[in-house]
Formats: structure tokens, C-alpha cells, sequence
């Protein structure tokens, strides 16, 4: 049993308690409140003037797939010897000895949903997993829960560009994910005849493996993770899942500013970032912490991200600062690092605040990190366990 006392607890449930107290026993929170009597054997922290809150969530992440000292050999988030990958998994690239876990935490992130890069115009399934344990396996909160990906640059660059083959232009991108998801659209509905035939008079479909990684997609139980900078990519992703009836989130969304009302039209998750660096090519140029503001004071579900390793993972309430020094409202930056990234994932039930009932990942800091560049956590707590202690 842990007893975290005389804590600013920032529950992201309702209202902050100024002088709290959290129960935790097992890998659970138990009790919340004010004045909680000290079990006997309890392990105590005394949190007297430091903000507690739950651990930090980002839900675009590359932890675990590109490595801190990357190189060739750290490089496992991008297959890019075929533009369409959907069968690939993240789970089987996450290296969790991989330094970005440790360091993570000193931040206070507790959850991340990492996974595929890129590179791909279809690159796989993402994983959401907490950030403590030497195998993935047993580190899983969601896995499968998005599948990725791409239009803009980044195909193009590595395909058209390094490898003279499609995609060369957004027209081919699109049209391959396009083609591919009219092939899944066929073999789901073949599948979905077969079982509901007698079986007799009916012959199922040949397996096939990247068309069986997207029938939750097509049957909208994951979405499409849409990497999108510009208007046109953005719009681009938004049209084919319309086409499609699929579910969709809009990963960067780097000029969201500049289509606001089309957006709230939508009505979509967006991972806003990362926005913290150079713009390193054209459609960056217009990157800016006024992005996540402008989205979230129209009223849109609205997610901080890393996109680690490119901003390092124990960075992430850094970004969410800089966020609201451009403005973006204190509450609904630390929801956009909490609560928004656990509904976006379909963790909420489980992290992403402090309530009875819900997994102890729980993060201590020496100050207000949004405010104070440098904060990191004087403890990180993930399933009930202390992971991080700077005292």
C-alpha cells in the first residue's frame, strides 16, 4: 500500500483538491480525498506543496521503434520496402530496454501510444502501453487501437524520390490507400457472406494478411491514424474516410488553424504537434503552439504529442506549456496530455485521471511543469508502483 499525503491534486475528474490524499493498493487507486488515515505498513510520501497528477499520456508517440541511439540498428518503425503495410505491428518492434522508457518518466508520462512512422502510405497498427516493464507483452493497455497513415511529404520522399517508384505525388498516396481499402471493403463483406451462409454453399475467401490487419478498420472498430500537415492532406484523409464510413483521427494537423470551421464541422480527435523545433521542410511552415489554442478554444477534442523521438518523450507537459503561454487555456492543456489522449486511445476507463477505482499511474512534480521549464517528476507511480523516485 501506498499513501501519497498533503498533496495539490489535480484529479482531472471535477475539482482539484488542495490538500489531499491518494490511496493506492494493489495497481488501483482506492480512496481520493482529504485527510485519508495512514493503513498500517503503508508506504508514505509526503507531497506537501508539490502537484500531483495523473500520468502524463501522449498518444503519438515512436518510443520503443526508433531508438535513443538510433542509427540503422535503433530504426525499426518504418518497413519501407512496400508502401502498404497494414499488417505490421507495433508490438513487434517495441524495444522496451530502449533508454526513451527510462527517461520518459522522469517527465511524468506514464502512457504512450507508439507505433509505425511515416514512411508508409499504410504503416500498421499502433500500441498503447504503459511505460514500465522489460516486456511489451506484459506492458499493454490497448494494443491495435489505430491503424496508420500517411499523405504529404513523407511517402513521397520515400518512394518517389529515393526509390523512383509510386507513391510519387499525393494522387498516388491517396490512390493506394484508396485501392487498398476497396479491397479490404470486398473481402470484409466476403468474410461477413460466409458466415452468415450455411457454409455449405459457400467457399471462404482466401486469407489475406494485410486485408485481415484492416477489417477492424473496416468495421470501425479501430480508426485510420491520419497523418495530415497540410489543408489538402488533411482534407484528403478526412475524404477518404467519408468514402469509406470509417472512423478517423488527424495526426499533426499542423495548418488546423487555417480551416477551423471545417474542422468543428468534423468533429475529430486531432494530435496537435510536434510544434516545439525547426521547420525542417515545406510543410511545416506553418508550425505554431498557436495551433493547439486556436483547435481548442473552438471547441475541439484536442491532443498534446511528442512524437517521440522527434521532441524527447519526457518532454511532453513542455509542450503542453508552450501551448498555453500561446494562449491555450491551463485546463484544457493538461486535459489535451491526460484525459483527451486516454478517450482518443479508449483507455479513459482506466487512466487519464485520478478517480477510485481507476490504474494508480500517478505522477508527482517539484512544480507546475506547464509553468516552470526544467520541472520533471519528484515521483512517477504506473500500476501502483513507484518507477521513478528523485525524492
Amino acid at each position: 500500500m501506498i499513501l501519497i499525503k498533503n498533496a495539490m491534486i489535480k484529479t482531472m475528474a471535477g475539482k482539484d483538491i488542495p490538500n489531499g490524499c491518494i490511496l493506492i493498493e494493489g495497481d488501483k487507486i482506492k480512496k481520493i480525498g482529504e485527510n485519508l488515515t495512514t493503513p498500517a505498513g503503508a508506504h508514505v510520501i509526503d507531497a506537501t506543496g508539490r502537484l500531483t497528477t495523473p500520468g502524463l499520456i501522449d498518444g503519438h508517440s515512436h518510443v520503443g521503434l526508433f531508438g535513443e541511439a538510433c542509427g540503422w540498428e535503433g530504426d525499426d518503425g518504418n518497413e519501407m520496402t512496400d508502401p502498404i503495410t497494414p499488417h505490421m505491428r507495433a508490438i513487434d518492434s517495441i524495444n522496451p530496454m530502449d533508454e526513451g522508457f527510462k527517461t520518459a518518466v522522469t517527465g511524468g508520462v506514464t502512457v504512450i501510444g507508439t507505433g509505425p512512422g511515416s514512411g508508409n502510405a499504410i504503416g500498421g497498427t499502433f500500441t498503447c502501453i504503459k511505460l514500465h516493464g522489460n516486456r511489451v507483452d506484459d506492458m499493454i493497455l490497448r494494443d491495435n487501437f489505430a491503424m496508420k497513415i500517411a499523405f504529404g511529404e513523407n511517402p513521397k520522399w520515400v518512394y518517389g524520390q529515393h526509390q523512383k517508384k509510386s507513391p510519387s505525388t499525393r494522387m498516388a498516396t491517396a490512390a493506394l490507400i484508396r485501392e487498398t481499402l476497396f479491397k479490404a471493403q470486398r473481402y470484409s463483406d466476403e468474410l461477413l457472406e460466409y458466415e452468415k451462409s450455411t457454409k455449405k454453399d459457400k467457399k471462404k475467401p482466401p486469407f489475406e494478411m494485410k486485408m485481415e490487419a484492416l477489417l477492424p478498420v473496416m468495421r470501425r472498430k479501430i480508426p485510420l491514424k491520419a497523418h495530415a500537415h497540410r489543408t489538402d492532406d488533411i482534407f484528403t484523409a478526412l475524404r477518404i474516410a467519408r468514402e469509406f464510413n470509417l472512423d478517423i483521427t488527424l495526426e499533426h494537423c499542423t495548418e488546423g488553424h487555417l480551416i477551423v470551421d471545417a474542422l468543428v464541422q468534423e468533429n475529430k480527435f486531432i494530435f496537435i504537434g510536434p510544434s516545439f523545433g525547426s521547420k525542417s521542410k515545406l510543410e511545416l511552415l506553418h508550425m505554431s503552439f498557436d495551433t493547439a489554442k486556436i483547435l481548442s478554444d473552438a471547441g475541439l477534442k484536442i491532443a498534446i504529442i511528442t512524437d517521440a523521438p522527434v521532441i524527447p518523450q519526457q518532454n511532453l507537459a513542455m509542450c503542453a506549456g508552450f501551448a498555453v503561454k500561446a494562449g491555450m487555456n491551463e485546463d484544457k492543456a493538461w486535459e489535451a496530455i491526460t484525459v483527451t489522449p486516454a478517450k482518443a486511445m479508449g483507455v479513459f476507463h482506466r487512466v487519464g485521471s485520478l478517480e477510485k477505482g481507476k490504474d494508480a499511474d500517478i505522477a508527482i512534480f517539484n512544480g507546475n511543469p506547464l509553468f516552470e521549464i526544467g520541472c520533471t517528476a519528484a515521483y512517477t507511480i504506473i500500476n501502483g508502483k513507484i518507477v521513478h523516485d528523485a525524492g
